[in-house]
């Protein structure tokens, strides 16, 4: 199994494609103006705790306020507001917290009146990011993310990845973090620190301790609301969620992205370092890998599978739906349930994959087609557990219901990735169909214009299907463009394109206007 991690930059936004044996699997974008990402954290003030809801509502600086639920304060709750106001006032330096004498903790079932005051400051953390009408979710109970372990202040506890299975591993590596972790820290032990030593996770929680006592400087005189920490760029928050020995190349098409990579993979996995490759090939780097010709036929209402199977995608305010077809395949099994048992595998795979690539989060129900072993339905589940299991996103799988539905919860931190696949047509009638014929008409009186201003070389950009349109049959319009104006013109397809959208340049790449 082979990983891939292409990466295309821009000026406003960076984005992110995770290959696994060529095939798109996940699909991110880094936006310049994206102020309120998972795991950024801000110090702010409390506008107005809502006992009805038991929560409080919280001023970040977003158009609408944030929600923070008293079970997302955690226990330490007195002891980090006694923190925060003695180091924005000056009075504590301490950043470690050994010489800090701890409060005692919050009833796990109190009331929100009880532990916090409107116009009260407060550190908090995004744990969910703005999703339509609503604020992001917050959380006190403050953690800060490192490549093998994650810190959390104010805490004593030691916790190991369930991921972990070997007993002798997980006490290993719990004795290990205890002798390096100081006072007043708790710390989660990621499941790559599987088999690290203790010099790997004392570098990591160092680096995670400077992390914290930088922020904990910002904090005096600080205003509200302001972020006081944040999340570490797109690139190098991926590279430390998932990287590992699978991977076999890492593709960048800016230069300063590119070392960035370079230098943070050499911090993480030295041997690896020579899998990261700087991109500087004319085709545009996602057009290279395939990756714009998958995102069209992935991100539609239906998609397509092997053996003519489709499965189509409804989304609605509450629940994502998704139905399973076998579609006009050829029947080679003996029967039917053999038949919709070779489908719903093929589907749950795909499935699988596309909860990751959407990022689709909340509930989700499948509706497979129905069978009445219950040795394949058992088959179907335990194959989706399977094929879901490097999902990183916590969810979770009901066994088929009697109904044969399947039902998931998955969870949701940021809103779902949505590309628009359908293109209007060219002659303003409303329908969404494919008309190549407009477009080359176009083209060629485009053609004709830049022909008479004398370019020695002519290259055109554009959609897959116009292009072959274009170049395709004998003798072939492009042809004809030749024999009358005795200049050849280079057509490039461009899967990124829509189908009326066309570029012309010349010689040295420079647009023709």
């Amino acid at each position: 199994m082979d990983k891939e991690l292409i990466i295309r930059s821009s000026s406003d936004f960076v984005d992110f494609a995770l290959l696994k044996d060529g095939k798109l699997i996940e699909l991110h974008k880094d936006e310049e103006d994206n102020n309120f990402s998972v795991g950024d954290v801000f110090i702010a003030k409390i506008r107005k705790a809502v006992p009805g809801l038991n929560a409080a509502f919280v001023n970040v600086g977003y158009e609408k306020d944030a929600f923070l639920h008293y079970h997302d304060l955690g226990p330490k709750l007195p002891s980090l507001l006694k923190f925060i106001k003695r180091v924005s006032t000056g009075k504590h330096t301490d950043f470690l917290l050994k010489n800090f004498q701890f409060e005692k903790d919050i009833d796990k079932n109190g009331s929100i009146a009880d532990a916090l005051k409107s116009n009260q400051s407060i550190l908090v953390q995004i744990v969910k990011e703005p999703i339509s009408t609503k604020g992001p979710r917050l959380s006190s109970e403050l953690s800060i993310a490192g490549r093998y372990i994650v810190l959390v202040p104010f805490s004593d506890r030691i916790s190991i990845s369930q991921k972990i299975e070997s007993k002798e591993e997980k006490d290993r590596l719990k004795r290990l973090v205890k002798s390096i972790t100081p006072k007043g820290f708790g710390v989660i032990v990621r499941t790559v620190a599987e088999g690290k030593k203790v010099a790997e996770l004392d570098t990591d929680l160092q680096n995670l301790l400077g992390r914290w006592t930088a922020m904990c400087k910002k904090l005096h005189k600080a205003p509200h609301p302001s972020k006081v920490l944040g999340e570490m760029n797109k690139a190098s928050s991926i590279l430390r969620d998932i990287f590992n020995d699978s991977f076999s190349s890492i593709v960048v098409d800016d230069e300063e992205l590119y070392m960035q990579i370079k230098d943070y993979v050499h911090q993480i996995a030295p041997k690896k370092e020579s899998i990261v490759k700087h991109y500087q090939n004319g085709v545009p780097i996602f057009e290279k890998h395939g990756i714009e010709r998958q995102i069209k036929t992935s991100f539609g209402r239906t998609v397509s599978m092997a053996k003519g199977a489709y499965i189509v995608i409804e989304h609605t305010e509450a629940l994502h739906v998704i139905d399973v077809n076998s579609g006009n395949r050829s029947n080679k099994e003996k029967n039917q349930e053999d038949t919709a048992l070779e489908v719903n595998l093929i589907s749950a795979t795909e499935i699988a994959r596309q909860l990751r690539l959407r990022d689709m989060g909340g509930i989700i129900v499948i509706d497979f087609i129905d069978m009445s072993n219950a040795e394949n339905r058992k088959k179907l589940y335990n194959h989706l557990r399977e094929e879901m299991k490097d999902d990183k996103a916590k969810h979770k799988i009901l066994p088929p219901s009697k109904f044969g539905l399947i039902q998931i919860t998955r969870q949701r931190v940021r809103p779902e990735r949505n590309i628009e696949t359908k293109e209007e047509n060219p002659d303003g009638s409303g329908d969404d169909i494919e008309a190549p014929i407009k477009v080359v008409q176009r083209i060629t009186q485009d053609m004709e214009r830049i022909f008479k201003k004398d370019y020695k070389k002519v290259t055109l950009n554009t959609h897959p299907f116009i292009a072959a349109f274009l170049t395709k049959g004998f003798p072939s319009l492009r042809s004809k463009w030749f024999l009358e104006h005795k200049k050849w013109v280079k057509v490039m397809p461009r899967d990124a394109y829509t189908y009326l959208e066309y570029h012309f340049f010349d010689k040295n790449g420079d647009k023709i206007n």
